[in-house]
């Protein structure tokens, strides 16, 4: 399925700044904004006072979440796959409980 485009959000793999769409102009991730408002709850209104961004660019945000969401469930992945190497390569270990 190809992507589809929303307007002011920057596909990942035309990004400079990271491999995540983004919002346009800005380095907050489609996938951070979303997580604002579905998962923890906020609103949109109070997503862009917080972070200095557009209503628009919120609404825009979750637009290209939802209609990309093949795109997104690869971001996740790789993300994951990030903290876990991360993880396997750290030398820090967590003190014992």
């Amino acid at each position: 399925m190809a992507t589809e485009q929303v307007s002011g959000i920057v596909p990942g793999e035309d990004s400079d700044i990271h491999d995540e769409p983004h919002v346009e102009g800005s380095r907050l991730s489609v996938r951070f904004l979303r997580e604002q408002v579905e998962t923890r709850g906020l609103s949109p209104e109070s997503v862009a006072d917080r972070y200095g961004l557009s209503l628009a660019d919120v609404y825009a945000a979750l637009t290209y979440y939802h209609r990309n969401p093949d795109e997104m469930d690869a971001v996740e992945r790789r993300r994951e796959e990030r903290i876990a190497d991360a993880e396997d390569r750290t030398t820090l270990t967590p003190p014992d409980e």
